[in-house]
This record gives C-alpha cells, structure tokens and sequence, in this order.
C-alpha cells in the first residue's frame, strides 16, 4: 500500500471550505491514519493480513472508531493525526454485526472529536465529504447514489447501508461527513455497483446509527450484550441465482461438518433462500451459537445433507490486550 504522503486527490474533487456551512478543516482533523500488526497465527492472519492500514475517526476523549476489520486481533496498533501525533493504541471492542471497532489510544492525541450525526436524515443524491487521513488532500466530495440492504460473504447482513460515489482509494475506516458536519457513517469496502446499463465503482459505508444502541455496552464490556449470531465459516456468494459457498474457515462448522468449495446452497432447514441476505437470516433464525444448521447443496449434479453445529465466530480470535 502506498504511504498517504505519496498521492492526493486533484482539486477538484476535493471539498471546499466555502462550499460547506462547518469547519472542514476541524472536521478531517478528527480522521486518523491507523496501523495494525497482527500475529502470523491469528485465525484471520491469511484472509486479511498481519499488516493493515486504514483509517479511525476521533468521536470521544480518548476513543476513536475505526471498522473493526483493521483491528480484529491486533497485537500492535498506532494512530498517526494530521498534526503528526503518534501514540499506540489498544482495541476495546469489535462488534461482528455492525462491523464497528473501538479504539483506546495510549496517549494524547490531540484532535478534537467530531459530533456524531446520523446516516437516516441523508438522502439520496445528498453530497457529502469522505474523508481519510490526510486532511483536504485526501478528503473527496461524494454523492450518496444509494441506501439499501447489504450482505456480505462474511456471514454480515446490514439492513440498510450508504453508497458513495466517486470511491475514495483508502476506504477502510473512513469517515463520511453530512452537510451539517457531523459524522454519518465509516467506510467498509469498495463496491462494484450496477447502475442503470453500467457499473459505476463506489464505497459502502456503515451507518452510525448503529453504533449508538450498542456503544456504552462496547465501553463496558467489550462487545454488545446480545447474543452473538451463530456463525458457520462459510464464504458464500451470489452466482447468478445460485448461493455458491467460495472459501471454508479452516477448522470451521461448515468445514468439519463436510461442506466444500463450490457447493451450491439450496435449502436451509427445508426453505429455500431467495437471496443471501436471506441465508444468513435463516440460518440465524435457528438459534443462538451451537444450534444445529441444517443444509442441503448440489454437488457434482447431485444433493446431499449437511448438518452443521455453528459457533461463536469469537471463539476462534485472538483476544485483545493491553500493551
């Protein structure tokens, strides 16, 4: 990955200041670049790297927000202002449904935190600015081209994300800023998005919404207090009509319970999933971690039964800790 220094947007896309009714510059002060080293044993050490870089918004004294992927057992964590100040940081929470992630840095940081707003007041069509680390330079005006559901490989579902576009490169922990300056959503993943008779390239970014009803338990406990989905390790993805499983956690349910490569998913507990969206949502309809998940895939031109015991997907991370 190249370093933020070595590439900025042109101009033109950029915000101005003049355009906006709050301080932009304050605002993208409160964007940090993040760092993670992770151990070469972690469980997700070969999906999603021992090195990651991305971003984290300042939303409190001594908290920052990042998506938690960047942070998902961390051994090492830095967080560099646009100022220049570094301090370490420790991880304090990591919510598998949202996808948010909760950082304590270590020492004084300096950057003031941005006020939260809320993704549901924007609208379609609203500009808005997406911002990394970096300041102006790396700050983008985007327009929100869609809000609807969203559902990942991963086994995630979120009833209703923000799409930008243009994409911003450095997505990961991004901050998408509303009109009135306050934060709305952070940034997740690059999207592909059919629009029309083309594609069009944006980002999908999760709503801070969801992080209200659940933040002073993350604070206090270190995840939300609700029953933590039950979880198959199952890398599933929509091929046409069909629901194709792309990858197995290794030692995961679905791996030890037989499931393989390229299955294609037909049935869950005798009821066909119309989308996968709606395969998570039945699996997780059968009960809390350990319930039994009945499948039936076509494979090789024919069917066969899995009976798959899920999991509590933290149960295979690497717990964080203090330095």
């Amino acid at each position: 990955m190249a370093e933020q220094k070595d590439w900025a947007f042109p101009a033109e896309m950029r915000p101005r200041p003049e355009d906006w009714r709050f301080d932009l510059d304050r605002a993208l002060d409160a964007v940090v670049l993040l760092r993670s080293e992770i151990p070469e044993d972690a469980f997700t050490a070969s999906i999603l790297g021992t090195e990651r870089a991305g971003n984290g918004v300042v939303i409190g004294d001594n908290l920052v927000l990042t998506i938690g992927y960047l942070i998902t057992e961390a051994s090492v964590i830095w967080l560099t202002t646009n100022k220049g100040a570094v301090a370490g940081g420790t991880v304090l929470a990591y919510d598998q449904a949202s996808g948010f992630g909760l950082v304590q840095p270590l020492g004084r940081l300096g950057a003031r935190p941005i006020e939260r707003g809320s993704a549901a007041s924007i609208r379609v069509g609203e500009n808005v600015v997406v911002a990394g680390h970096g300041g102006r330079a790396h700050a983008l005006r985007a327009t929100v081209f869609a809000k609807r559901e969203f559902a990942g490989y991963w086994e995630y579902v979120l009833d209703e994300a923000l799409f930008t576009a243009p994409a911003h490169p450095q997505w990961g922990g991004s901050a998408l800023i509303g009109a009135d300056g306050r934060l709305a959503a952070i940034g997740s993943l690059l999207v592909q998005e059919k629009i029309d008779a083309g594609t069009i390239q944006g980002n999908m970014l999760v709503p801070i919404d969801l992080l209200e009803p659940i933040l002073d338990d993350m604070l206090k406990a270190g995840r939300a207090r609700r029953a933590p989905r039950p979880w198959l390790g199952m890398y599933t993805t929509e091929a046409g009509e069909r629901l194709v499983i792309a990858g197995l956690a290794p030692g995961g349910p679905a791996e030890r319970a037989g499931a393989r490569v390229g299955d294609a998913v037909l049935e869950v507990a005798g009821a066909r999933p119309k989308s996968l969206a709606d395969l998570w949502r039945k699996i997780w309809d059968l009960g809390p971690c350990g319930a039994v998940v009945p499948l039936k895939v076509a494979r090789n031109g024919k069917t066969s039964e899995l009976r798959i015991t899920s999991a509590d997907r933290n149960d295979f991370l690497k717990k964080p800790h203090l330095h």
